[in-house]
Order: structure tokens, then C-alpha cells, then sequence
């Protein structure tokens, strides 16, 4: 592999282009973005330097995908305009091609660039829809998030001209097995812009590369992460999950404070009585053989003909897993993650994982109260509109966000968790118990040996009348006894299809709901 040595123009300090492809590469000394222009070195101005990333990946690691060797030449971090950032990584591969691999909340994609046709090409940036089907090289993918990127901080060689603080729209897709795919406009004022990248999600694993190989401490949860004080009221604050923060609540006087590279700065001081989560920040639980720490803490609402309904949110991080949500309402809980592949919804039902959920709810949710940290911009009174379909134990969410070019949904998955399990996930003692049915808690089931039980009785009581009896006995006695044994199975039907109907009593699309309700 050939390399290409020169001097930087912005301070004359010497930069090498190690990968034969790449166009750009930032230099050590100054941070200046240089580009070849081939190979006339160009000055493409400053970059900010980026943090370290959240995983542990670094320039100069090797692994290997479909049997074929890369290299790590260089990282990109994006920050999009709800305040949310990811890292996308340079993978060098023999023949000069290249990989794209994003990091994100604890997961990982790997894409590569197809090559678009006449008859391929991309539609149009403006009328692409939220949840849009597009079929890209015979892979039906479906849109879940389209916005405008800031291409803010960069490091070693990249495989396109980048230029610091220059925005990209993009649109991201998601497919069945794992299928992932972008497609970026560039500043969209020229069609010539337009690629397409197509991929999957994978693991540092797959990749062949090993977290604890990188970094002693990788794959484990690391609580007081980054000491720092509030600029608020000078309070200890512990940043658990410091690369992925955006947002911090501080804990002592209820600030918000916005978090980037390390800092704080403080964005809104709010008046809010102070709300003691049941499961306190910094505190680490098992759940499925992977420890999570709780980072942050959120009080949401939605209204409805008058009444509010509260419930509150645990954010959960681990930084091998990323990111999950345990959620509390009326004391009922969940587990809830990311979807991995996109649910079909018609009307009021969606399928997904091979089972059918019924629309629950449709509403707007509103942030009451914050507490902690957090991976996006979140302020008092922000506002999404959800949709939430169940098949207890489990539950469908999908949560819109965002007007004109940057527009999100993010589909996620809960499961009905009892407050004995989270006890005992988090060692934490005297969690209150649920009054009343919750919207995706199981329901019970007698099982076979009920009904073998009632059926053995009812055979019994025949017996004893022909056999026993010979006949001779009293008829009324055995039809008696038969109403006797038959009230049990009839009370159980009649308890179980009244649990029903008080879990869909909140919602307007209750199959129990008379004409007149």
C-alpha cells in the first residue's frame, strides 16, 4: 500500500496519508483537516478534537468481516439536531475499499456504499416519510429517522472530503435481520451528492474485535465515571455514562445543565419539587446476565378528558448493550429495549416477532420532571406523540418526534417485570406493590391440571352414581353436585374475563367497551 507524505498547509507540520484512498486526514499537530485534490494538499480548516469514544475502539485496531481483513484509519462524530451524537468509523479493507461503522448507544452498524443507478436512485430528501417503505438493491428497509448531521469533530484519514461544521442531511433505515442502511444528501443542493450506504448491525464480536483486549475496564459498568461540580449551586455531580451525555438534571438543586466534551454549562434552573426515584441514581441491577446502571430518572404524563396519568422512567446504561428503559406505571414495571426489526402496523393492530398486539393508546407524552443523565437534549415539558400496542406480557411503543427536516420514531419493546424481580435485580427492598390489573401484566391461567382436576371430579361424580350407586341414587343429588363442580371453572371464566376488562378499562379501544361508552 502505497503512502503519501506531505506537509500540513495550515502549520507546516508533516501529515501522511497511510491508506492509498483515503482524501482526507487530519493533522496531529494542528487539527486541520487536509485533503488531496490529487495531490495538491488542501486546507479545509480546523477540527474540533472528538472524546473518546464510548466503546474503546481506536485508530490503528485490525478485524476481520466476510474473511477480509480491515484497518481503523479515522472517525467522524456527528452531532444531529436534536442534540444527539454517534461516532462513524473508517474501516480500510485490501482493494481500496472501505466500511462505514457507526457507533450509537451502544450499538454498532456496519455499512458499505452501493453504487447508485439511473434506475436505482434515491428519492427525494423532502418526500421521504417517517415509517416509508423503500426497497434498496432487493432489501425492503423502512424509515425510522430523517435529519441534518454537523460533521463537528474528526481524527485520522477519512475516505470522503470532509469539511468541519458543514451539515449532511441523511435518512436512516432498518430492515428485517438485522438490515440497516443510509442514505445522505449531502447539503441538498446537488443530486451529485447522493450516496447510499447498506449494512447491517453487527457486534465488536462478529468484527472480531474484543472489548477487553482494547481496555481493562471495557464490558463493565463503570459508576462515578467523571466527578464534576454544578455550576448551578457547586454540588458533586457523577457522570456515569460521560461520552454518551448530552443532558445532565443536576440532583442537588434540579438545574439542567447541558453536557458536552466533559463540561457543563447551565441551560435552565427550574422550580420543581424534588421527586426521590425508587431505585436511586448510580445503582446497578442484572437483568438477563448484563449489569445496567441507572443514569437518569423522568416523571412523564399524558392528559386525557381531564385526568393526567403520571408514570415514571429508569435509564438504564451499559456500555456494552447501551441503553435501556425500566418503567414504572401504578407501581406495574417493564423492561424495555429497542426494537430489532420493523413491526407492521394496519389500523389498530401491528405484528411483530410473530405476534399480533392491539392498539392500547394513542396520545401526546409530556416530561414532567428530569433527574440524571441523558443521551439526548431532554427539557421540562418536551413532548412526543406515541402510539402503544399490546399482547401482555409485552407492548409495542412508537414515539414521533420532530417537524420538517429532522424527524424521528423510535419503536421499542417492553416486558411486564414484577416488583419481586426488580428487587431482586437491583437488591433493593420494599418496592410497592400494584393495586388493580396492569396494561401488559400476565394473565393468570389455570393451567391443565385445573382442568384435568374439574374433569376428574365431574367423571367421579358418575361413577359414584352408576357404578357405586348403581343407579339407585338420588338424580337431583348428582345434578346437585354437577352445578357445584361446574360453579368453580364458571367463577374462574367469569374472574378472568373480568381482569380483561379492567385492563382495557383506560383505553378508548377497548374490545369490552359497550355502544354507549
Amino acid at each position: 500500500m502505497r503512502h503519501v507524505n506531505t506537509n500540513c498547509p495550515a502549520c507546516g507540520g508533516p501529515v501522511e496519508f497511510i491508506t492509498g484512498s483515503s482524501l482526507v486526514t487530519v493533522c496531529e499537530f494542528c487539527h486541520t483537516a487536509v485533503g488531496r485534490g490529487d495531490r495538491d494538499v488542501k486546507d479545509y480548516g480546523k477540527v474540533a478534537e472528538v472524546g473518546d469514544p464510548a466503546s474503546g475502539l481506536a485508530r490503528g485496531i485490525t478485524g476481520k468481516w466476510n474473511k477480509k481483513s480491515f484497518t481503523i484509519t479515522g472517525r467522524v462524530r456527528y452531532r444531529h439536531s436534536g442534540g444527539g451524537s454517534w461516532d462513524e468509523w473508517y474501516l480500510a479493507f485490501p482493494g481500496d475499499r472501505w466500511g462505514w461503522l457507526a457507533e450509537a448507544q451502544g450499538k454498532f452498524s456496519l455499512t458499505m456504499q452501493r453504487k447508485l443507478t439511473d434506475k436505482s436512485r434515491l428519492p427525494d430528501y423532502n418526500s421521504i416519510q417517517l415509517e416509508q417503505k423503500i426497497t434498496l438493491k432487493g432489501v425492503e428497509l423502512t424509515v425510522r429517522e430523517k435529519g441534518v448531521a454537523v460533521a463537528e469533530g474528526a481524527e485520522g484519514e477519512l475516505p470522503w472530503e470532509f469539511h468541519p461544521g458543514a451539515d449532511h442531511l441523511y435518512v436512516d433505515l432498518y430492515g428485517a435481520n438485522k438490515a440497516v442502511a443510509t442514505f445522505e444528501y449531502g447539503d441538498g443542493s446537488d443530486d451529485a451528492q447522493q450516496s447510499a450506504y447498506l449494512g447491517s448491525e453487527v457486534t465488536l464480536d462478529e468484527l472480531g474485535i474484543r472489548l477487553d483486549s482494547l481496555d481493562p475496564d471495557a464490558g463493565k459498568v463503570r459508576v462515578d465515571s467523571l466527578q464534576l461540580n454544578c455550576p448551578k449551586c457547586g454540588g458533586t455531580l457523577a457522570l456515569r455514562a460521560p461520552d454518551e451525555t448530552l443532558r445532565v438534571a443536576c440532583p442537588n438543586c434540579t438545574s439542567i445543565l447541558d453536557a458536552k466534551d466533559g463540561k457543563l454549562a447551565l441551560l435552565q434552573t427550574l422550580h420543581q419539587k424534588k421527586v426521590r426515584p425508587l431505585i436511586p441514581l448510580g445503582s446497578v441491577g442484572d437483568f438477563g446476565g448484563k449489569q445496567y446502571t441507572v443514569i437518569g430518572f423522568m416523571e412523564r404524563y399524558a392528559k386525557y378528558a381531564g385526568r393526567t396519568y403520571p408514570w415514571t422512567e429508569y435509564l438504564l446504561y451499559n456500555r456494552e448493550t447501551g441503553f435501556r428503559w425500566l418503567v414504572c406505571n401504578d407501581n406495574h414495571w417493564s423492561l424495555v429495549a429497542p426494537v430489532d426489526s420493523p413491526p407492521s402496523s394496519i389500523a389498530d393492530s401491528a405484528t411483530y416477532d410473530g405476534e399480533t398486539f392491539k392498539i392500547y393508546d394513542r396520545g401526546t407524552a409530556y416530561v414532567r420532571y428530569v433527574l440524571g443523565e441523558f443521551y439526548w437534549k431532554v427539557t421540562v415539558g418536551e413532548l412526543v406523540y406515541t402510539s402503544d400496542y399490546i399482547a401482555p406480557p409485552r407492548m409495542l411503543s412508537w414515539e414521533r418526534s420532530g417537524y420538517g427536516k429532522s424527524q424521528e420514531v423510535t419503536i421499542s419493546e417492553g416486558h411486564y417485570i414484577t416488583a419481586e424481580e426488580v428487587e431482586q435485580a437491583f437488591g433493593v427492598k420494599d418496592l410497592p406493590r400494584p393495586w388493580g390489573v396492569g396494561v401488559i401484566q400476565p394473565r393468570p391461567t389455570p393451567g391443565a391440571k385445573f382442568w384435568l382436576a374439574w374433569l376428574g371430579f365431574l367423571f367421579y361424580l358418575f361413577f359414584a352414581y352408576a357404578v357405586i350407586g348403581r343407579g339407585k341414587a338420588d338424580g337431583w343429588l348428582l345434578f346437585y353436585a354437577l352445578v357445584g363442580v361446574t360453579l368453580v371453572p364458571a367463577v374462574v371464566m367469569a374472574y378472568l374475563h373480568n381482569f380483561e376488562v379492567r385492563r382495557w378499562k383506560d383505553s378508548d379501544f377497548s374490545p369490552y367497551a359497550s355502544s354507549d361508552d
